[in-house]
């Protein structure tokens, strides 16, 4: 599923146990809002009821949220980030190392300290600036410019600032994943906001079966419109676009959310959306975040280079057409 917007108001929770033929376990259905966004989750739980899954994933949201929020002021990175601090929890040390592999892999293209850029372009809940002077911006944008010591963050510039949305999301999702098989759950697919982390069979002792939607400009749709659906076992999958996130400038030039480190500007290409599959969400979701910033042709040619990479990419072809590619190690998830 592609990353779905933030919801207006906040969804019902809603309840529902299936008991399966053949001696299957019973999968308990949780529905709500976690990160601002939708939660969905079904799991073969035991011992524990759907409210108590519930509380304990709102519980984990706070965390998630006092920990690793670029909008919420009272955060520890919004701390770290205004220097007012620089003691690091186990959420935002795991997430810079696993953004420095993943960076690894991009040539500068995939760099979390690029919330400065982010911020003057509007995308990181402050109101844009219509002519940002990037050059000066870039001078404390570099990965190179901050690192973790002995459990302190230490940066070369105070202004040097983290932004996890390209990875949080996918983490927490694994956080929730990891919650659901601590209450014994062999069977279940976690979903927030459209990110998502599976195991097993569904209740019907089949693969998980997820939606990629079709990456038209503006599409807020909830599923409706659909390109292609993969089936998953076990793993995390993410998909990254620039067809919600984006505005015209002054001179209708398209301005979208994913911005390219190296030149401090909107990575727009004709590369639409990056879906990725992974060992966790964590990882698919940087990974996503990687290709789409890299534009079409670079992220084609990185694909082809990654052997076992799990993407499906796709592009805009002539007229309203699209392209897709297919990876050799994703063909198999795709359903035809």
């Amino acid at each position: 599923m592609l990353k779905k917007g933030i919801c207006g108001a906040l969804a019902a929770l809603v309840t529902v146990a299936f008991w399966g033929c053949g001696g299957r376990p019973a999968y308990v259905s949780v529905d709500g809002v976690m990160l601002g966004t939708t939660l969905h989750v079904v799991a073969d739980v035991r011992g524990v009821s759907p409210q108590e899954l519930y509380a304990a994933a709102m519980e984990l949201d706070r965390e998630a949220k006092a920990s690793m929020s670029i909008y919420d002021s009272t955060s520890l990175l919004s701390r770290l980030n205004r220097s007012e601090t620089d003691s690091v929890d186990r959420h935002i040390a795991f997430n810079l190392h696993l953004a420095d592999s993943i960076g690894a892999l991009s040539d500068g293209r995939y760099d979390v300290t690029v919330k400065p850029l982010v911020e003057a372009w509007g995308f990181a809940g402050k109101e844009r600036v219509e002519r940002p002077n990037v050059d000066s911006i870039l001078e404390f944008v570099g990965r190179e410019k901050v690192r973790v010591e002995n459990g302190r963050l230490v940066k070369d510039d105070p202004r040097v600032q983290l932004d996890f949305n390209s990875i949080a999301k996918g983490y927490t999702v694994d956080l929730l994943a990891a919650l659901v098989e601590k209450y014994g759950a062999e069977n279940y697919i976690v979903d927030i906001g459209g990110e998502v982390r599976c195991r097993g069979v569904n209740r019907r002792g089949d693969a998980w079966r997820i939606g990629i939607e079709t990456p038209f400009d503006g599409n807020m749709s909830n599923g409706e419109y659909l390109q292609k659906r993969v089936r998953l076992h076990d793993g995390g999958l993410a998909t990254s676009g620039n067809y919600r996130r984006f505005y015209l400038d002054g001179e209708g030039n398209k301005v979208a959310h994913t911005i390219d480190p190296r030149t401090g500007r909107s990575a727009v290409s004709r590369l639409l959306s990056v879906t990725v599959a992974a060992s966790t969400c964590a990882e698919a979701d940087a990974l996503g975040t990687m290709f789409l910033a890299m534009g079409a042709d670079d992220a084609l040619a990185a694909a082809a280079a990654m052997p076992g990479m799990k993407v499906y990419f796709i592009l805009a072809g002539d007229g309203d057409e699209y392209e897709e590619y297919v990876s050799p190690a994703m063909e198999a998830l795709i359903m035809q």
